[in-house]
């Protein structure tokens, strides 16, 4: 039974020195063990002749290379790209990883060399795609990194007013229109595959910042005191009106009025001034006061009717 065993051992080993060729066909391998086992001999050098158009060209190449090898080293010599390459060998067509002597490439054989246009084609329209998508994925790099600046910003805002900071309304929308500058941005990026995956992310991200924003706008609205709503009323009066407050401030105040001096109080009393009249001496003199009567009489029938007075009655 463990004789059995070794013999199927030896046959599993065996079958591991031996590959497929594309061409269907069972061979030994070619490359040496690990363990570097002396005297394997190098594969040998062939010449091969190749046409293109008028020019022929020849290539020493090893005999168990690649067309894929051989189109490499045409390519250095006839400027074609090696994924615009048509070799031909006795009428067909050999694909880049057939080996040379497997498809009964020899020394002094003669290959042809053919540019396929619609390779060509088709390589120019995948190089575009890439260096579309290339584009694409770059813009959106240099968005998400101006992304990242305006975030830190974001979380400073967030973390002084939650601990009851008040901030300018004006820096929160200032913000605001940054993103959403940022956002317009990504939304015209066309872009396919990894990077329009990369667009979505930052687009989401952009609007999520938005929204904080927001949020912390309406919480910033209810902590500004009535110091700080002045203030911002000041800065959005217009210019003119202004000016037009502080000329009024700078004009010196009008001079102070003289003071009238008031009459003053006329006072009411009772008290009565009494006199004292001498009878005596006034009855003595009789003739006189009858003198005085008549001229008095006399001078005023002569002048006219007597004056009428005013007289007060106490």
């Amino acid at each position: 039974m463990m004789r059995t065993k070794g013999k199927l051992t030896e046959k599993v080993v065996d079958v591991e020195n031996w590959e497929v060729r594309p061409g269907g066909m069972l061979v030994q391998k070619r490359i040496p063990d690990s363990d570097g086992s002396a005297g394997t001999v190098p594969p040998p050098m062939i010449r091969v002749r190749v046409k293109y158009g008028s020019a022929y060209h020849e290539v020493n190449i090893s005999s168990v290379a690649t067309f894929g090898d051989l189109k490499k080293m045409l390519s250095e010599r006839t400027g074609v790209h090696p994924e615009d390459q048509k070799l031909l060998f006795k009428d067909k067509e050999k694909e880049s990883g057939a080996y040379l002597d497997t498809s009964g490439v020899k020394n002094r054989s003669k290959i042809v060399l053919v540019e396929d246009p619609t390779a060509r084609a088709k390589r120019f329209i995948e190089m575009r795609r890439n260096a579309k998508m290339e584009r694409a994925s770059r813009s959106v790099s240099e968005v998400g990194l101006e992304v990242d600046g305006l975030a830190g910003q974001v979380v400073a805002l967030e973390s002084l007013i939650a601990r009851g900071g008040n901030v300018a309304e004006k820096e929160l929308i200032s913000l605001i229109e940054l993103l959403m500058t940022q956002l317009i941005k990504l939304d015209g990026i066309i872009a396919d595959g990894d990077a329009k995956q990369q667009r979505r992310v930052q687009m989401e991200r952009v609007q999520k910042y938005v929204e904080t924003l927001d949020v912390l706008k309406i919480r910033n609205a209810m902590l500004i005191p009535n110091e700080l709503l002045q203030k911002q009323q000041e800065q959005e009066q217009p210019k003119e009106q202004r000016q037009h407050q502080q000329q009024q401030q700078s004009r010196p105040p009008p001079p102070p009025m003289h003071k009238v001096n008031a009459p003053a109080p006329v006072v009411v009393t009772t008290q009565w001034e009494m006199f004292d009249f001498d009878i005596d001496s006034i009855l003595s003199t009789p003739s006189t006061s009858a003198n005085s009567t008549a001229t008095f009489t006399s001078s005023a029938a002569s002048s006219g009717p007597p004056p009428r007075f005013a007289w007060e009655l106490f």
